[in-house]
């Protein structure tokens, strides 16, 4: 389970995440929606250890990031897929991870046949992937653990549709197998078709949460996000 407990979080007296409290629970979806600013980012940031909260907490299995044992088997995170070494192959990213992990290698040949990236593709470096590989061989780093926890930001920027459709099906199978999955992203339509709850953020403050059928009232997710946002600040966080 992943839980944010009163979250707030200044950066030189600005505020970019202001109280903020929800949970993503075992077994679903849960979609992360704000505009650009609202503090999303940030959020996960906290989430993940490498920013420290002003104040309240983020934790990950009643833990904080830092006090996990062992983190990459508890939770499996994808911020920056361009944060991958360009001068490696994509097996050579997924290898050096497991044997941080203690993984046998055969997960590493597992791993790149879940992201479809088994063929030639794994024997290149990075460098020369595309938006789309990248995205799918650092989803295939988050998951080298098996992890109870996943965390994607923008997963799905430079899938082609066929991507963005494996992309669906493997979220709504982690979830059946009773991962909690926190999906950020803007492409609204995608996150209505996999998430079972919604979490909408706006000037760091959570502005609504709920089902897609409490936030809706009859309404498309789409519609929702632009009433609910209409107002809220833009402003870097």
């Amino acid at each position: 389970m992943i839980e944010f407990h009163r979250v707030s979080k200044a950066y030189k007296g600005v505020r970019a995440l202001d109280d903020v409290s929800f949970t993503v629970r075992p077994g679903t979806v849960t979609g992360f929606l704000g505009p650009n600013g609202a503090g999303k980012s940030t959020a996960l940031r906290v989430l993940a250890g490498l920013a420290r909260p002003t104040s309240g907490s983020a934790t990950v299995l009643g833990r904080p990031y830092a006090e996990l044992e062992r983190p990459g088997y508890e939770i499996g995170t994808l911020l920056d897929a361009g944060a991958l070494h360009p001068g490696r192959t994509g097996r050579e990213v997924l290898t050096l991870g497991a044997m941080l992990l203690g993984l046998p290698r055969t997960r590493v040949g597992e791993v790149l046949e879940l992201v479809g990236l088994s063929g030639k593709e794994a024997g290149q470096t990075v460098g020369r992937y595309s938006l789309g590989m990248r995205q799918r061989l650092g989803i295939g780093h988050a998951l080298l653990g098996h992890p109870r926890a996943l965390v994607l930001d923008e997963p799905a920027n430079g899938l082609d549709p066929q991507g963005i459709r494996w992309m669906r099906e493997l979220l709504r199978g982690l979830a059946g197998s009773g991962c909690a999955v926190l999906l950020s992203s803007h492409l609204l339509h995608e996150v209505e078709q996999v998430a079972d709850h919604i979490v909408m953020i706006g000037r760091g403050r959570v502005l609504a949460q709920g089902s897609l059928e409490e936030l809706g009232r009859g309404r498309s997710l789409e519609q929702t996000f632009l009433d609910l946002t209409a107002d809220t600040d833009r402003s870097p966080a």
